[in-house]
C-alpha cells in the first residue's frame, strides 16, 4: 500500500530536533510494511524569510521560491536519518524508490498540494496531512475556545471553506485550495490528523481509528 504524509513545517523545525528524530522512526518502522512518501513544509523558517522578502519588494513567485528552499531545509533535516535523494519535482520522487522525502517542488503550490499531486500521481491509498492541531475545525482553534472540530467533513464544504485559489506564499491554511481541489478530482482518500501526536499519526497511517478528521470524496 501507498502512503503520502504531507509533514506540516507547523511540526517539523530546526526547534524540535527530538521531533524529528522520532518522527523519522516512526516513517521507518512504517516503511516496512508500505511504501510511505513524505513532503515536508516550510513553517516559521519559510515563513521568517518570505516575511523579510516581502518587506524588501520581493515578487510573490520570489517569495515562493524562498519558501520552497526552506521546505527542502526542513527536508534535509528529515532526511538525515534516510540519506535519500532530495527529489524537486513529482516526476523524481515517483522514480525513487520509497521512502521518499521531499519538500515543495514549484511557484504557487503549498507542499499540501504537492503531497496532493503526488498522492494522485502514485495512486496512493491514503493521503494524510499532518499539522499542528487534531483536525479541521470550522475556524481557527487556536483563536477560538468554541471552535468546532469535524470527525468528518465532504470534500465539498471544506472546499467552500478553503477558497479557490492559492493566494499567496507563506499563507498558512489547514488545507489549501489547490490540494483541496486536487483531493476532489483524484477521488484521494484523506485525513487531517495532529502529526505532533505519533501514536495517532501512526493509526492514520496504517488506516486504523485515529482522532482527527476524515475528508469524505462524495
Amino acid at each position: 500500500m501507498k502512503v503520502v504524509i504531507s509533514l506540516g513545517g507547523s511540526i517539523i523545525s530546526p526547534d524540535e530536533p527530538d521531533y524529528i528524530k522520532n518522527v523519522a522512526s516512526l516513517i521507518k518502522k512504517a516503511s516496512e510494511n508500505l511504501a510511505i512518501y513524505v513532503v515536508v513544509g516550510g513553517g516559521k523558517l519559510a515563513r521568517s524569510y518570505i516575511n523579510v522578502g516581502r518587506k524588501l519588494g520581493a515578487s510573490e513567485e520570489y517569495l515562493d521560491a524562498i519558501g520552497i528552499s526552506a521546505t527542502r531545509m526542513n527536508a534535509m533535516l528529515l532526511n538525515i536519518f534516510f540519506n535519500k535523494t532530495i527529489p524537486s519535482s513529482i516526476e523524481e520522487a515517483c522514480k525513487i524508490s520509497p521512502p521518499v522525502i521531499m519538500g515543495g517542488t514549484v511557484p504557487g503550490h503549498s507542499t499540501d498540494a504537492v503531497g496532493a499531486m503526488l498522492a494522485r500521481e502514485i495512486r496512493a491509498d491514503r493521503f494524510i496531512i499532518a499539522t499542528d492541531v487534531d483536525g479541521i475545525y470550522d475556524k481557527d482553534p487556536k483563536l477560538h475556545k468554541d471552535a468546532k472540530k469535524f470527525d468528518k467533513i465532504s470534500i465539498k464544504e471544506l472546499r467552500r471553506m478553503a477558497g479557490d485559489e492559492w493566494e499567496r506564499a507563506g499563507k498558512s491554511a489547514v488545507v489549501d485550495a489547490i490540494a483541496c481541489r486536487i483531493i476532489e478530482e483524484s477521488k484521494i482518500k484523506t485525513c487531517v490528523v495532529n502529526g505532533k501526536n505519533l501514536r495517532e499519526l501512526e493509526n492514520a497511517i496504517y488506516g486504523k481509528k485515529f482522532n482527527g478528521t476524515l475528508v469524505e470524496i462524495e
